[in-house]
């Protein structure tokens, strides 16, 4: 048997032991750490994501010791809270301590305060203070997502002493790649490419060799800092103060998981859930139903609303009960026109194509979008309903598929932007929301054009 196959068979045995209902027998344990240390840590760090907080502690328990600690690294935030329950206090000190000064912060986030104050103080005091510059920003700030371990260069020093004191300092520090310059009091006043330095003769002072810094300051929002900056191709990004004055960096990496999580909540709430924040399969039972039932009742609630219109022009419904048999597809399609909308605008929000001020040209954009929609999709339903019933059904059908269409694609494009005026997220104002208003609304339309056409 080929070393491939032997490693995916060894990846089957280990992810069955793991994920098995039942207990497992202390005598497995050498047979399980055989197999944990013998894959490649890719290996492992996929089963243990779809592993449950106990069993995944035992696999960092039976791991050695370097190899553990790049497994809890790689975990979700939210995942090595779960983990950090189920392992001794020494192994949590450990596993904390060999963290980036922003993944602490964003554990800690993840946990009660008692237990993130005793990981606080486990630490040493260089330690505790550099994670204490993180930890002191607001949440969602780029501060909090920074690495503040920064090498400390100025515009004088020669491109020699510059890699003498790279090679010095480069185990504390997350990137070398990009190298901010600063004047003695910390004031940001260019950056050069580690490799611009290194090619460079000896004696060039680093005031020649760099260029004007691109930057973000530390309270600005992280996922608009990490849109505009990934595009642009640098490896990582000077983050500043206030006063101008160096604080961090934002390394490239950090800035993807940023928008990945930025992205995964979009989607999340946009189908009706809370985002988990951990691998699925690894995410507690209730958790998962916690993350679901607040936004199934909250659209129970609003879906009263649709069986008001209906209870409202019962009587509409008893004398044409043809008028029914459409609901079904008028709903759906103002559903979907609003989702599209909204979808596409909340994507341009994220993205900055869109911005506040542009609230009154996208509306005037959505509401010809709905119209053309409209009148294509009226077109067809008007041609069909005649063939099938008579024209005054045709009509009914055609004109409010006309409207329906319009309208939604005007709300569904105006909401994401009325959120983010508000404060919101506009995420939240999508998809779900905005089918239970179109679906009210359009059913408000239909039953008064039906009986404005067939005098009912």
């Amino acid at each position: 048997m080929n070393n491939e196959q032997q490693v995916l068979d060894n990846v089957d045995k280990l992810e069955v032991m793991l994920r098995s209902e039942d207990e497992l027998d202390p005598g497995q344990a050498q047979e399980l750490k055989t197999l944990a240390t013998g894959l490649p840590i890719r290996d492992v760090i996929a089963i243990v994501e779809r592993c449950n907080a106990v069993r995944a502690a035992l696999v960092l328990r039976l791991l050695p010791r370097r190899k553990a600690i790049e497994v809890f690294d790689a975990m979700d935030f939210a995942q090595q809270a779960d983990v950090i329950d189920e392992l001794g206090n020494a192994e949590v000190f450990e596993y904390f301590d060999a963290l980036e000064p922003e993944d602490r912060v964003a554990l800690l986030d993840e946990l009660p305060v008692e237990i993130a104050d005793r990981l606080l103080r486990s630490l040493n005091k260089p330690d505790r203070d550099i994670t204490g510059v993180v930890l002191g920003y607001e949440k969602g700030s780029v501060g909090r997502r920074m690495s503040p371990e920064v090498p400390t260069l100025h515009p004088e020093m020669t491109a020699a002493a510059a890699l003498a004191q790279l090679k010095e300092t480069a185990q504390d520090l997350e990137t070398i790649y990009t190298l901010p310059i600063v004047e003695a009091d910390r004031r940001l006043v260019g950056v050069v490419s580690f490799r611009e330095v290194f090619q460079a003769p000896d004696t060039t002072p680093l005031g020649e060799l760099m260029r004007e810094a691109v930057f973000a300051t530390a309270t600005d929002d992280a996922e608009e800092v990490a849109r505009w900056f990934l595009p642009l191709d640098f490896l990582a990004l000077p983050i500043v103060d206030a006063s101008g004055r160096l604080v961090g960096l934002l390394a490239w990496d950090d800035a993807m998981d940023i928008q990945e999580e930025a992205d995964n909540e979009d989607t999340a709430r946009a189908g009706g859930t809370n985002p988990l924040h951990q691998p699925y399969l690894s995410t507690p039972l209730m958790k998962l139903v916690k993350s679901r039932i607040v936004w199934l009742l909250v659209l129970a609630v609003s879906a009263l609303l649709t069986v008001q219109v209906l209870a409202m022009f019962e009587e509409a419904l008893a004398a044409a009960v043809v008028l029914s048999l459409f609901i079904p597809l008028l709903t759906g399609t103002g559903g979907n026109t609003g989702n599209q909308a909204a979808t596409t605008v909340t994507r341009a929000l994220a993205m900055g194509d869109v911005r506040d001020r542009d609230l009154w040209g996208v509306l005037w954009r959505e509401l010809r979008i709905g119209m053309v929609l409209g009148a294509v999709l009226g077109t067809v339903g008007f041609i069909l309903a005649t063939l099938v019933y008579d024209v005054k059904i045709g009509t009914v059908i055609g004109t409010t598929l006309f409207l329906v269409c319009t309208m939604s694609a005007s709300v569904g494009g105006l909401m994401p932007l009325v959120a983010k005026k508000v404060g919101a997220d506009p995420a939240v104002f999508s998809n779900p929301f905005i089918s239970t208003f179109c679906d009210a609304t359009g059913l408000i339309i239909y039953f008064l054009i039906a009986k404005s056409v067939l005098g009912i």
